[in-house]
């Protein structure tokens, strides 16, 4: 895409924010109505749609590749509503959607109290800071980054280095989906920008080979140096026994609690695929409601509502 259609793209972003209808009175009480019966935020989860006419598939891939085929959000919403999540954090999917994140974006039009998006963008293109500020009018609060197949040198290039300075501006995170041996590149970067909020998705996939290493748990613990990082404990399904009840991960979770803090760890359950079978929605957040022994309530509040709150619902 060359600097005049960025430009394009951006004020119909803006366009369609301004357009954007105002929430009325009667949708307010109704938001703390349903705050009241579903107080907990799941930080992570991905949304998609069958409908590729509206919505197409990177590369021109075919419904087929979908798996599940179908996951919208009223299919996300109905597993969390029962267990009491109301709100949740969609994550742009770049194996499906690429740089495309208008279902997102549309998904949150028709309900800003419920969501809000980690997009991605390609920080390859002109003016990445001007497209996320006029991104964060549409809800998107968050930028998803990592390495990737197509992009080894994930941290290279003047548009990165943009990026994490523009975050430290609007408080849009750096959402790293990294493995344990991206942490040290992570925490060099913390340290160059050390005012720009950064998010560690699943544990930084400490436990994906179903050993969870003492030096990995090491790494992460010491990402906690830098102030503005916070941690999703999530994706339990990839993680350790890879089965519920997931107890094996409780060690982990407490040795990042000591590190981090309640207020800088943030439970996710990253569906649909916490959904496959063994795993289940209830599994996931039952591990934090029920089993984390050496959490109390108002530190289980934090990791499950309070710490994606200040994290991703902006203002």
């Amino acid at each position: 895409m060359n600097s005049s259609m960025s430009r394009r793209t951006m004020l119909a972003v803006a366009a369609s924010a301004a357009a954007a209808p105002l929430l009325s009175a009667t949708e307010s009480l109704a938001a703390i109505d349903d705050d009241e019966k579903h107080p907990w935020i799941d930080a992570h989860s991905h949304i998609w749609t069958t409908d590729l006419k509206a919505y197409p598939l990177r590369n021109n891939q075919t419904v087929d590749v979908l798996a599940p085929r179908s996951f919208t959000d009223e299919e996300l919403m109905a597993v969390a509503e029962p267990v009491g999540v109301g709100r949740v954090v969609l994550i742009q999917h770049h194996p499906y959607h690429g740089f495309d994140n208008s279902y997102l974006i549309d998904t949150w039009k028709k309900h800003q109290n419920r969501f809000r998006i980690v997009g991605q963008i390609d920080d390859t293109k002109p003016h990445v800071d001007q497209t996320m500020k006029t991104m964060k009018q549409t809800g998107v609060t968050g930028f998803r980054i990592g390495p990737r197949d197509d992009r080894k040198d994930w941290l290279g290039g003047d548009g990165m280095k943009l990026m994490w300075k523009t975050g430290a501006e609007t408080g849009q995170s750096m959402c790293c989906l990294i493995n344990p041996e991206n942490i040290p590149q992570v925490s060099e970067w913390c340290g160059k920008f050390p005012e720009t909020p950064v998010v560690i998705d699943h544990f930084a996939r400490v436990g994906i080979t179903g050993e969870i290493r003492e030096s990995d748990v090491a790494a992460l613990c010491g990402l906690s140096k830098h102030s503005t990082v916070r941690v999703k404990i999530s994706a339990y399904y990839a993680l350790g026994k890879k089965r519920p009840p997931h107890d094996e991960l409780a060690p982990m979770i407490k040795r990042l609690f000591e590190s981090f803090g309640p207020d800088r760890l943030m439970w996710a359950s990253d569906s649909p695929y916490q959904l496959g079978a063994p795993n289940t929605y209830a599994d996931s957040i039952r591990l934090v409601q029920e089993r984390l022994d050496f959490v109390n309530e108002a530190d289980r509040r934090k990791l499950l509502r309070t710490t994606a709150e200040s994290t991703f619902f902006l203002p």
